[in-house]
């Protein structure tokens, strides 16, 4: 069936170097594995091979990133003709473990009894060492390189041999069953040795769920077959006939068992336990952005076929022995209490085994998550143990820290395993407890634990039953956590947290609204806390949400205040008017309100805060404090003369408005600050011309009616006004004609006639105005066009 693929690598042509540099190293392993290939049909693919290898654009195994593994395919000897090329080379290509696969063959005897024979046992063998060719049982087992032997049952299915690939990969099951049991021997043996430590260095640097030979998907698949009552492939390979149980879609069924497997177990419980064997595997993260996606993707399409089996009391059985075996194996397991700090986390497996086991094993399937709930790669780094270990383990080389690519996709797993864990837990307060120690402890991303806290709000909070206070207060503790991580640090989604923290707080009632205010300094900045926190819990739709009483309505208010008045005092700028509207119905929190703004407004403010004050003291009835600041604001004032557009023109226009309904005193004491603030002259004529339209203080204070007398331009306060007005003209005027273009012109003699305007508002304007254009006529007599324009107008 591969032989149209082969043709392709054949080809030599540029438009298929694409679809060879897709093909993996499984292909290239069956083909050369093909158990009746002559050897010069083999010497034949090795030089192909070769050949192919040797260019430089041959793709790598694991995508762009080299893998520099030394060479483990032929990890069972078998002579003395070891292929070595490949190993010097520094990366594998998709064609290196073809070449090494080449050095093997199906000769040994041992192998071939597996593959031929349902009765190959040894009843009466008593080698228990480590390599040994039995079990205790007597059953034979098959020690190579994992993802190599199951290459060769990968081999035997394609190439017609599915009865010979059931029997290896049964040998082979067996074989990782006995080595589990024998890890967990050694780990109970170092056990208070590793757990004093607490750190390890025994890893496995080849996982084999996303191993480019899929070892652990091709024994799945393996025996999955096997059990398909639909398949004439394996009539008559065993006695068939009793249907002990079924999945989901009726398509796979437990058979009676094999020579090899232990009472009550089946293809299909063998098929699970491989499965849970492969991802609980502890495994080293591996380098490079391909395989680190390939061990992400491999993991969830095995789990998904997982999910396709209903489970029974056998399987269950299957599920408690692997889980248990996974949390007490130590290193040698991805759940083990001490494991290397690379190893490649759980969470994804752990969710399946969680939901799997809860409905019979609660305190197993809580047990199993809190283990994978860690990601010990965020953690701080700490020393490599140096333990002793088997020959198929190795040493993590020192300080080698990867990066690791997939970490958002990781960090959002262990978020769904932590979503999973509460949502089973509502109604446990003890679960419950256990479940947020756990999500606090391990998860270090903001905005997943903010995802947790609304998870878990949202299941508190289910329209069909009453809010599980429990979880609302376990929502609550999440979202404190992501307020104090948040707080020194840019995030985007800040202002919906802290929206959020105010309706998880106001759902669980007033004592939670107002602890929230009264530590506000560790969980908000002045401005949240005054503008979203104590503006929210002040409004009439939280009271009324609460059903407060009075005297609940006065404390919660009164934390409001004491909030605003500690955040007006450290933030002054930002926080002094949410503060004086929060204190508007207390006389003294106002008048401690209004102090502090008076203190900051000599520093600390801006004249855009305090004019943004003032005309809030106007419209609350307060004139002479707004009058007031409207002074602090405009000492920090600066408008050039050429600022005719600024944005506080309005205000000073305001102030000045302010200032003239107030009285001649008033007045008075403002025009010294706008001449010193402003030298725009449109601004101060505008200014000039609307304090002669009235009275000042035509209606002052407490109703008291003045005379009525408008103010004379030749006394104080207009007469220094004026002065500066036609002063701020002459300025401008001149300023204009340094760098005037002619197609200003017309719009420059309308500005001199503006000016006129103000001139002749002077008792000797008129005299002034004719020596201002005399000397203009003579400083800038060299532009004799503008000149002409300036005689023509003004004489």
């Amino acid at each position: 069936k591969h032989w149209c693929v082969i043709n392709t690598f054949l080809a030599t042509d540029a438009e298929h170097s694409a679809m060879r540099a897709a093909m993996g190293s499984a292909l290239w392993m069956c083909i050369v594995l093909n158990p009746h290939c002559k050897l010069e049909q083999k010497t034949s693919w090795l030089k192909q091979l070769k050949k192919w290898n040797s260019v430089d654009v041959c793709p790598w195994e694991d995508g762009n990133h080299g893998n520099e593994l030394p060479n483990l395919t032929n990890a069972l000897p078998q002579g003395g003709n070891a292929n070595q090329d490949s190993s010097n080379r520094p990366h594998r290509t998709v064609f290196t473990r073809a070449i090494e696969a080449c050095d093997l063959h199906w000769q040994d005897s041992h192998l071939q009894h597996i593959i031929s024979s349902d009765l190959y046992t040894d009843y009466c063998y008593h080698d228990n060492t480590e390599n040994s060719l039995f079990d205790s049982h007597g059953w034979p087992l098959w020690h190579e390189h994992v993802p190599t032997a199951c290459a060769r049952v990968d081999a035997l299915r394609s190439h017609g041999y599915p009865r010979e690939a059931l029997r290896l990969a049964i040998a082979i099951v067996n074989t990782l069953r006995r080595q589990q049991q024998k890890q967990l021997e050694m780990f109970q043996a170092q056990n208070k040795e590793l757990l004093h430590k607490g750190v390890t260095s025994i890893t496995n640097l080849e996982g084999w769920v996303g191993h480019p030979l899929d070892p652990i998907g091709t024994l799945f698949s393996s025996l999955m077959e096997a059990c398909r009552v639909d398949d004439e492939s394996f009539h008559g390979f065993s006695d068939f006939t009793e249907n002990v149980g079924q999945c989901k879609s009726l398509e796979y069924q437990h058979l009676p068992a094999h020579k090899f497997l232990e009472e009550g177990e089946s293809y299909l419980t063998l098929a699970v336990e491989v499965a849970l064997i492969g991802l609980g595997q502890q495994r080293i993260m591996p380098d490079g952005l391909y395989a680190q996606e390939k061990v992400c993707r491999n993991e969830e399409q095995l789990i998904s076929k997982l999910q396709e089996i209903e489970l029974d009391d056998s399987l269950v059985k299957i599920f408690r022995k692997q889980a248990v075996f996974l949390l007490e194996a130590g290193p040698y397991s991805g759940l083990g209490e001490v494991i290397n700090q690379e190893s490649v986390p759980m969470h994804t497996f752990a969710k399946y085994l969680f939901t799997s086991l809860l409905p019979h094993d609660a305190e197993l399937a809580y047990k199993t998550a809190l283990r994978a709930m860690r990601l010990l790669v965020l953690e701080s780094a700490a020393p490599l143990g140096d333990m002793s270990r088997p020959h198929h383990i190795a040493s993590v080389v020192p300080n080698r820290y990867p990066r690791w690519f997939t970490l958002s996709h990781i960090e959002s797993q262990q978020c769904e395993l932590a979503s999973t864990m509460l949502t089973a837990a509502k109604g446990d307060v003890r679960r419950l407890e256990t479940v947020l120690e756990s999500i606090q402890k391990n998860i270090h991303s903001s905005s997943h634990i903010f995802k947790l806290a609304q998870d878990a709000f949202k299941i508190a909070t289910l329209m069909d039953s009453l809010p599980d206070i429990t979880l609302l207060k376990v929502s609550l503790e999440l979202g404190l956590q992501v307020m104090r991580m948040t707080l020194s640090t840019l995030n985007w989604r800040r202002r919906e947290m802290v929206r959020w923290l105010v309706t998880c707080a106001t759902e669980i009632g007033v004592y939670a609204l107002d602890s929230i205010m009264q530590n506000w300094f560790t969980l908000f900045t002045p401005t949240e806390a005054t503008s979203i926190v104590a503006t929210t819990v002040m409004s009439n739709s939280t009271i009324v949400r609460l059903h407060l009483d009075c005297h609940q309505q006065e404390k919660l208010a009164g934390s409001a205040r004491t909030l605003a008045l500690q955040c007006a005092m450290k933030d002054p700028q930002n926080c002094a008017l949410s503060a004086l509207t929060l204190c508007e119905k207390d006389h003294i929190a106002f008048e401690t309100a209004y102090q502090i703004v008076l203190d900051a407004a000599t520093t600390g403010m801006s004249y855009s805060q305090l004019f943004t004050i003032a005309r809030y003291m106007e419209h609350r009835g307060y004139p002479m404090r707004a009058y007031k600041l409207a002074t602090l604001a405009m000492t920090h004032l600066n408008l050039s003369y050429n600022q005719d557009t600024h944005p506080a023109i309005n205000d000073v226009l305001w102030a000045c408005a302010l200032s003239h309904s107030l009285g001649k005193n008033e007045l008075a004491a403002i025009i010294p600050l706008v001449v010193k603030s402003v030298k725009c002259a449109t601004v101060l004529s505008d200014i000039l011309r609307r304090c002669t339209l009235t009275t000042p203080g035509m209606v002052g204070l407490h109703g008291r009616r003045n005379s009525g007398k408008l103010m004379s331009l030749d006394k104080a306060p207009l007469r220094q006004l004026l002065d500066a007005t036609i002063g701020a003209y002459i300025n401008t005027t001149h300023s204009r004609l340094t760098h005037i273009s002619p197609r200003h012109y017309s719009e420059f003699i309308e500005f001199l006639s503006k000016a006129r305007e103000t001139f002749l508002m002077a008792h000797d304007g008129h005299i002034q105005f004719t020596q201002f254009i005399d000397n203009l006529k003579q400083i800038y007599k060299g532009k004799k066009k503008l000149m002409m324009l300036v005689r023509e107008r003004f004489g």
